[in-house]
């Protein structure tokens, strides 16, 4: 005769098992060949979390260039905010040369694993402010920006539209936090129909003077290593980010990871890092410092599945 064994004596691991099951995330892109986790337990338990919050709670914060645009297509770079400017509209070809030049020079160096940050930390402030300089010589034109953005390659990854629209329908705040040029960043997301209430944006601004030429940059100049003061100064002081205590973070650096750091008492930080180059020299790096890595990924699949996810109104406990 077979006894069935009554509930209460079950083994403690098949207890757990069995609500590991019930309370288990189910993303499947989760399981994408490109997706690296260090703890998928963690993510899963975090993303749960920020489900029970709803979105109302949440709040997304991202890097622009590399991050919601692509890194690459059909085995060509895609121009960042800067390089679009690298436009006969905009700059004369000694302009061009000079800019191509400082990045051969300095992009390495912001990508090289075996230095530090606070090696890199000069490197990268005199990289922006000769880039800077050689634009404000240029006396860029304001009206030709929308031009030279339509004629230039940029494209956001594949998925936007999901990931803006949805955001914009959940009214949950969308923070760009760049070290690009703001105006073009604008553009950009202008020109793919995606520039919605909900969007807000902390980069590089210019400054136009009566006649519509660049004279200068305004404010505290914003590159890659210094975005902790960026959010601590400015992005803390957004009114529509406060009482939103879950954060979704997008970057495609480790110098991203600070940008949530204008978040004040947060409860719930999932972070997503695109691996977008130098793959295996910085695999261990990204996988260490971000809770999800998206390698050689130029989809906002992932992004969006969780979205989808935490937004549902579904197993709400």
């Amino acid at each position: 005769m077979i006894h069935q064994v009554p509930w209460i004596y079950t083994p403690v691991r098949t207890v757990l098992a069995i609500w590991h099951q019930l309370t288990k995330t189910e993303i499947p892109e989760l399981a994408k060949c490109s997706v690296l986790m260090r703890e998928r337990s963690k993510v899963e338990e975090t993303i749960h979390s920020m489900q029970r919050g709803g979105p109302g709670s949440l709040q997304v914060i991202s890097d622009f260039d590399m991050t919601l645009t692509r890194f690459a297509h059909n085995g060509r770079r895609v121009p960042t905010t800067h390089n679009i400017l690298n436009n006969q509209l905009l700059i004369n070809e000694d302009c061009m040369k000079k800019m191509k030049e400082l990045l051969n020079t300095y992009y390495p160096i912001e990508i090289d694993p075996g230095r530090t940050d606070e090696e890199k930390l000069p490197l990268m402030v005199e990289w922006w402010t000769k880039v800077h300089e050689l634009l404000i010589h240029q006396r860029i034109r304001k009206d030709m920006l929308a031009q030279a953005v339509k004629e230039s390659s940029a494209m956001l990854r594949d998925g936007y539209t999901v990931f803006f629209e949805r955001l914009a329908e959940q009214q949950v705040p969308l923070l760009i936090f760049s070290a690009g040029v703001g105006d073009v960043l604008e553009e950009v997301i202008r020109q793919h129909h995606v520039f919605h209430a909900n969007v807000r944006i902390i980069s590089n601004y210019m400054d136009f003077d009566q006649t519509g030429a660049l004279r200068a940059f305004k404010g505290q100049l914003i590159h890659i290593l210094n975005k902790r003061e960026g959010a601590l100064s400015q992005a803390a002081g957004l009114r529509e980010l406060q009482g939103r205590p879950n954060v979704l973070l997008l970057g495609d650096s480790l110098g991203d990871l600070t940008m949530a750091d204008g978040v004040t008492e947060h409860e719930n930080l999932l972070t997503i890092g695109f691996l977008n180059d130098q793959v295996e020299e910085r695999k261990e790096s990204y996988v260490n410092s971000f809770d999800i890595v998206l390698v050689k990924d130029e989809t906002m699949d992932v992004p969006n599945a969780i979205l989808r996810h935490v937004t549902s109104s579904t197993d709400k406990e």
